[in-house]
């Protein structure tokens, strides 16, 4: 099969075509005979809670194929199922379920963004549910999960976070630091445990300031990988583009944070326990009027930084490859090259989606 149009591969769109026999791309090959439309590959999210009406957050396999078939459609190909803070038992249900889901690649794997938070800075968290870093709970859902928990968010200042954070990198699983009051030395310091990941940059953060720039300038100036929520209500514009130039593409990767209530009418819909009020796609906790999530999908956040001043090649890096690079799937997604799994999308010269591969197979 041979598809054709401006390809973006790493640090370039050139004209041509991509090969592919089965579920590989075999060849990628410039030809100036194309047409408009825009080749790039599939998109990797590492930070979903649900979306098309389907949570990730409650452990619910139906659900989660729902919401995982839902953003498919929006050119994600892989993506972490991201749980909120939650009783124990509850992560420890949701390992054990999605592991099949994870197994069958419908799942890259299970993000718990908490319960390891701080109270300062929980956002649209159930501050019922949040507790110290535990690492008899994380060695219980590591070895439940064999290998399904890919990335877990713990806030560096916490009682037992150093300790948290370098059991998690001693098992091959993320480090990311959020939602998180911490100052610019407990940020390096978490960073310096094994932290290699900032969630959801400036959101769920101390704020920076000259005197004390806490964790977002602690983030920037690191090695860590920066994620930001694209859909200019999270982050502003100007703010979106300056964060992904600090960064570079190698550094910054775009996430939805969707919920459930993506692609679906305002109303009223639940997170964590907690009631949540969708309007105008903002979607806000009904209690204190919190940003909830977002009701973003990857091909928005696309054009939405695209809008933003960042070229394509590098909001496609930020979508798909530096992702990819994250979890250790560079070598077979995240990029259009020989060898790698055929997982692509078709877009339109306004880059909104026309067809979604995956392994080969348009869905």
């Amino acid at each position: 099969m041979r598809i054709s149009g401006r390809i973006v591969r790493p640090g370039a769109v050139v004209p041509g075509h991509v090969e592919i026999d089965g579920p590989t791309i075999i060849d990628v090959a410039e030809n100036n005979r194309v047409g408009d439309d825009i080749i790039v590959p599939g998109f990797v999210d590492l930070h979903c809670h649900g979306g098309g009406g389907h949570t990730f957050t409650t452990g619910d396999v139906t659900a989660a194929r729902g919401a995982a078939d839902f953003h498919l459609g929006h050119g994600t190909t892989t993506m972490l199922a991201s749980l909120v803070s939650s009783p124990f038992e509850l992560m420890r249900d949701a390992t054990a379920a999605y592991l099949p889901l994870v197994r069958d690649r419908v799942l890259a794997g299970v993000h718990y963004e908490g319960p390891y938070l701080s109270g300062a800075r929980c956002g649209a968290q159930n501050p019922e549910f949040l507790r110290d870093p535990s690492v008899a709970e994380l060695t219980e859902l590591v070895k439940l999960g064999e290998g399904a928990v890919r990335m877990v968010t713990v806030a560096p200042e916490l009682p037992g976070a150093a300790e948290a954070i370098a059991f998690l990198r001693a098992h091959g699983v993320l480090a990311a630091i959020g939602h998180t009051d911490a100052t610019y030395e407990q940020a390096k310091a978490g960073l310096a445990a094994g932290g290699t990941v900032g969630t959801h940059l400036f959101n769920g953060m101390r704020p920076p300031h000259h005197r004390e720039p806490g964790p977002v300038i602690g983030l920037l100036d690191s090695a860590a990988v920066c994620e930001l929520i694209a859909d200019n209500i999270h982050l502003h514009p100007g703010m979106l583009a300056f964060a992904a130039r600090a960064a570079g593409p190698d550094r910054a990767a775009l996430i939805t944070d969707a919920m459930d209530a993506t692609g679906m009418p305002d109303g009223t819909y639940e997170l964590g326990g907690q009631e949540v009020v969708v309007a105008d796609r903002v979607a806000r906790l009904a209690r204190n009027g919190s940003i909830a999530g977002s009701t973003l999908t990857m091909d928005a956040a696309l054009r939405n930084t695209v809008a933003a001043g960042i070229p394509l090649a590098d909001a496609v890096a930020m979508a798909s490859t530096t992702p990819a690079r994250v979890l250790g799937l560079d070598d077979e997604v995240g990029a259009l090259e020989a060898g790698l799994r055929a997982d692509l999308v078709v877009l339109d010269a306004e880059l909104r989606v026309k067809r979604v591969m995956r392994s080969g197979a348009w869905v």
